[in-house]
C-alpha cells in the first residue's frame, strides 16, 4: 500500500530571512489522489522589495527512475504503459519509459529496487544514482532521483507487469540501445526521464 505524502502546513516553511519567500496562506484545493494546494506568498526581489504572488502546486511525493542496461547484449529494459495525461494532450497515451515510482517512505535506492522488481521482474544489486532533478518545477513539487544499473537476464524471478492491485498493465520491453536512441529521434519515445537517461548513457559511454 502506497504511503501518501502529507499536505503542506504553514509550519513547513523556513524563515523568510533565509529564503526570501514569505508564505502567507496555504489552501488545500483537492486531496482526491494526492494534494493540490494554492499558495499566497511574497517574493523578495533583487532590489529588496516584496512582490505578492498566487500559485498552485501539486504534491505527489518524490520518486525514482532507473535505466536498466546490459553491456554484453547491448540492450536496455524499458516499459510501456498507458498514461492518461499524455492521451489528453494529443498523444496516443501508451508511453515507453524507464521503470519508475514514488519513494513511498523508502530511501531512493530501496525504492527503485522495489519498482524494478514490480514493473520488470528483474532483481538488481547496486544501483548508481547519477543525479536528482525537478521535472516540472512550475507546477509539481516532485524531485526525481535518476539511477542506472546493469541487469542480468538470468536474474528475473517474476515477469513483472506492475504491483498487484494497482491496475498498472505494464509491458516489459528489452530494446537494443541504438534502437532506443533512434526511437527518440523518431518521436516514438517521448518521456522526459527516459530520454535523459538514454542520453546520459550515450554521453558517458555506458553502452
Amino acid at each position: 500500500m502506497s504511503a501518501r505524502p502529507q499536505p503542506t502546513s504553514m509550519s513547513h516553511f523556513p524563515p523568510e530571512d533565509l529564503t526570501g519567500v514569505r508564505v502567507r496562506d496555504v489552501t488545500l484545493l483537492s486531496d482526491n489522489w494526492y494534494f493540490l494546494s494554492r499558495y499566497a506568498f511574497d517574493l523578495r526581489l533583487a532590489d529588496g522589495t516584496w512582490q505578492s504572488q498566487l500559485r498552485e502546486a501539486y504534491d505527489r511525493g518524490n520518486g525514482a527512475t532507473i535505466l536498466l542496461y546490459n553491456r554484453e547484449r547491448g540492450t536496455v529494459v524499458l516499459t510501456r504503459q498507458f498514461r492518461l495525461p499524455a492521451f489528453l494532450n494529443g498523444g496516443a497515451g501508451w508511453m515507453i519509459e524507464t521503470a519508475a515510482g514514488l519513494l513511498d517512505g523508502d530511501d531512493p535506492g530501496a525504492a527503485i529496487r522495489r519498482e524494478v522488481a514490480e514493473e520488470t521482474g528483474y532483481r538488481i544489486g547496486e544501483a548508481r544514482e547519477v543525479f536528482d532533478i525537478f521535472m516540472s518545477p512550475g507546477s509539481v513539487t516532485e524531485r526525481l532521483h535518476f539511477f542506472i544499473a546493469e541487469f542480468d537476464p538470468a536474474d528475473r524471478p517474476t515477469a513483472g507487469g506492475g504491483a498487484e492491485g494497482e491496475n498498472e498493465n505494464i509491458e516489459v520491453l528489452e530494446i537494443a540501445f541504438d534502437e532506443a536512441l533512434a526511437m527518440v529521434a523518431r518521436n516514438e519515445i517521448r518521456d522526459a526521464k527516459t530520454i535523459l537517461l538514454l542520453y546520459h548513457a550515450r554521453i558517458h559511454g555506458i553502452l
